[in-house]
């Protein structure tokens, strides 16, 4: 088949580890031709370009700056989008016929030009549900259920699950609430889609030989925790500091926390005011030097700001468990990868704000090296069993045969 897939995501390659690209490479391994449509904003300087990567054909279209951008130009950009890539397909792709469309979410906001290349091709589309908007950001209050901006967005929600043939959701707690909020939506139109990592039989590493836990003043010693993405307000990192804080009447436990986002200064800020002795904070870190130090980790944590009504399904956790990890989790009533997790013994999970449990599981990791070990093996075997990317591509071609 001919498969498009659309993306508000940057991407030059598929050759790097990643959810869509270790699914994309597995689309082309089992014969399938692979044709990406990904912006290329305004900051890079760059020209609409195509770009041929591990036999993936990729045309990056000039647009506005979208990510990282004020809401002005973003606003714009988003707007734009469509006409940019529809004329951009047109222009570069217009003796291809596409048999599959492939897309997720974030964001809402391609409708037209999903829309009119299924027409175009009577192609066949599929919806990778990675989160589910507006309902999120009237969790967090950005604005209201009331509002015009909802209204807009609502609506474009249910047109694309309206014009989406199949729709793939992470879990079992996202089927539920896409059913549960749009009646419209029959149970058959839905499958599970997860978050999904090609395997390549990752080691850990011996933190008491570790020139870089040496440089960073990371003592291997103590069982060391680490959070790894953004620290933004979906995460909640009110919390995240709390159990820092108290953390730091602890002898055993060391948090590392990697990454940036829209709360990073005020992460930043606490870090330079409290300077935390069991802890560090890190903006940024090479590929190569990340996934050095998570090997080097005993367990993995994952936050998410504990007014969420919609379930999430972090992707964070895939190096996590991959590294054979087990999982910490604090996050809102409604996402279940929590008690997914607890159910197959490769994490616990507490509500995000609950402060003393938290503590607790913290205490109940670090007290038992045999425990975690049992635990991360768990995980990585439950990853074998239910998120590596064949299962993925399974869910999405078992709709198409």
């Amino acid at each position: 088949m001919n498969i498009l897939f659309l993306t508000v995501s940057r991407i030059t390659s598929i050759v790097n580890k990643g959810i869509y690209s270790d699914l994309l490479r597995l689309f082309i391994k089992n014969g399938h031709s692979i044709y990406v449509v990904s912006p290329t904003e305004r900051r890079y300087g760059e020209k609409t370009r195509l770009i041929d990567s591990n036999e993936a054909k990729i045309l990056n279209v000039k647009t506005l700056n979208i990510q990282k951008a004020n809401y002005i130009e973003k606003g714009i950009g988003m707007l734009l989008l469509e006409s940019q890539y529809m004329f951009a397909i047109n222009r570069y792709w217009k003796d291809v016929n596409f048999d599959l469309i492939l897309y997720s979410t974030p964001p809402i906001t391609l409708n037209g030009v999903i829309s009119q290349l299924k027409k175009k091709y009577n192609a066949y589309t599929y919806l990778m549900l990675k989160d589910i908007f507006p309902q999120n950001a009237v969790d967090l209050e950005f604005f209201s259920k009331t509002s015009l901006l909802y209204k807009m967005f609502r609506r474009k929600e249910k047109r694309l699950y309206q014009i989406s043939d199949y729709i793939g959701c992470t879990s079992p707690g996202n089927i539920e609430f896409v059913l549960k909020h749009n009646k419209e939506v029959v149970a058959s139109k839905l499958n599970i889609c997860p978050n999904s990592v090609e395997l390549q039989g990752l080691e850990r590493g011996d933190k008491n030989k570790s020139k870089l836990l040496k440089r960073l003043m990371i003592p291997p010693t103590k069982t060391l925790f680490i959070y790894g993405g953004n620290l933004g307000k979906p995460q909640g990192v009110n919390f995240l500091l709390q159990v820092i804080e108290k953390n730091e009447f602890r002898q055993d436990s060391f948090i590392i926390v990697v990454g940036g986002g829209t709360d990073y200064p005020i992460v930043r800020a606490w870090y330079d005011k409290y300077k935390p002795k069991n802890s560090v904070l890190i903006s940024y870190l090479p590929k190569t030097e990340y996934d050095e130090i998570v090997s080097l980790c005993d367990v993995g944590l994952v936050f998410l700001d504990r007014r969420f009504t919609v379930p999430n399904t972090p992707s964070r956790i895939l190096p996590y468990m991959e590294y054979k990890m087990p999982i910490l989790f604090a996050t809102d009533a409604a996402t279940d990868v929590g008690q997914i997790a607890e159910a197959n013994n490769f994490g616990l999970w507490t509500v995000s704000g609950n402060l003393t449990q938290f503590m607790d599981m913290i205490q109940y990791m670090s007290e038992n090296e045999g425990r975690r070990k049992s635990m991360g093996e768990a995980g990585y075997q439950f990853l074998k069993d239910n998120y590596t990317v064949e299962h993925s591509y399974r869910a999405i071609m078992e709709r198409f045969k």
